[in-house]
């Protein structure tokens, strides 16, 4: 019997944001490649996909540069990075009585949503991984079980993040990322392409305590 088929796709915000919240920003330079191995049976599946899905916040100079870097060391990796974008909006607090231009990301769950149902169209898995707890995605794991109800899909928690309760109701597994898991899946200070040419280097910020 053939492995079973495997894709994951990855909430890049949700992720982050969880690392971030550690308050190790090593952990931030993740080998999702690596990482995604260890939420799979290596006998009886294989890794088919992996997707992330994020987008870059260009007033920012220096995320920017960092997330450019990290772009560039998954995909290196095989990893397929799918960009949204943010939009510039006016807010306004009524308490204080002040305005300022604030940024809100945009197209990346949907983006997710989309791939993840495309996928399971094309028939590119039978199994998906799913790293996010934003249950805006409910409405497209509901439509993907219901049309593809022998199509497996399990539901990973980002770090000390917790499942969505809205989300869990519809999936057929689910697992936590652990501490452990993420030491263990750390991408090397430089990334060589098959030539040997650096095509990203870990950005200082992330350097290991």
């Amino acid at each position: 019997m053939p492995p079973e088929r495997i894709a994951c796709f990855v909430d890049g915000f949700n992720l982050y944001h969880a690392l971030a919240r550690l308050r190790r920003p090593h952990l931030k330079w993740l080998d999702l490649a690596a990482l995604m191995q260890k939420y799979i049976r290596p006998r009886s599946q294989r890794m088919e996909r992996i997707y992330h899905f994020s987008a870059f916040a260009d007033w920012l100079p220096a995320a920017r540069r960092r997330h450019h870097a990290y772009v560039a060391a998954l995909e290196a990796r095989g990893v397929t990075v799918v960009m949204g974008k943010f939009k510039s909006k006016d807010r306004w607090c009524p308490r204080c009585a002040r305005s300022w231009r604030g940024h809100e990301e945009k197209e990346t769950d949907v983006n997710l949503a989309i791939g993840m149902l495309d996928g399971a169209y094309r028939d590119e898995f039978e199994h998906a991984l799913l790293v996010s707890r934003d249950s805006d995605l409910v409405p497209a794991i509901r439509l993907m079980r219901v049309r593809f109800p022998e199509k497996g899909l399990t539901l990973v928690a980002p770090p000390l993040a917790g499942h969505s309760v809205e989300m869990i109701e519809h999936v057929t597994a689910k697992t936590k990322m652990t501490l452990r898991q993420l030491e263990q899946s750390l991408l090397p200070a430089e990334i060589r392409n098959a030539e040997g040419k650096v095509i990203a280097t870990r950005p200082a910020e992330y350097a290991p305590p």
